[in-house]
């Protein structure tokens, strides 16, 4: 049977001004847009020993792991430097709503973006052999 292969992009409008929340990813988590008006995430630049994978999953109607957004979706974004990022957004006087947090594969922290959708923040750790998912 024939079957997907991994996530090839992320879509999604704005519910407000594109501009400043294309500004806002570039400035809080370094996301740079191409000319052609999307930003290309390379997998060989991660410093993680994984490799880069990507964690597919579907919450149950009632999770409130999403909250306190509204949207039916959260991106997780994987960083190189977690605190670094925080501390650029605490330093503006913007909401860090959880974490950061460690967890066996690495430290967690949740924000929400301007046009209210919660954003995961993943600092993977260095992967060892009993560590792997694959």
């Amino acid at each position: 049977m024939a079957k997907i292969t991994g996530i090839g992009g992320i879509f999604f409008k704005s519910k407000s001004d594109r501009a400043s929340l294309v500004e806002w990813y570039k400035k809080y988590l370094g996301i740079n847009l191409e000319d052609w008006g999307g930003a290309i995430l390379r997998w060989e630049d991660d410093k993680a020993e994984d490799g880069g994978l990507t964690v597919w999953h579907i919450a149950e109607k009632e999770s409130q792991w999403f909250s306190p957004s509204e949207s039916p979706f959260m991106i997780n974004y994987r960083v190189d430097n977690l605190e670094e990022i925080l501390e650029k957004i605490r330093n503006d006087g913007l909401e860090i709503v959880q974490g950061p947090e460690s967890h066996e594969n690495g430290k967690f922290a949740w924000i929400m973006d301007p046009d209210g959708n919660k954003i995961e923040l993943w600092e993977p750790k260095a992967w060892d052999e009993k560590n792997k998912y694959i």
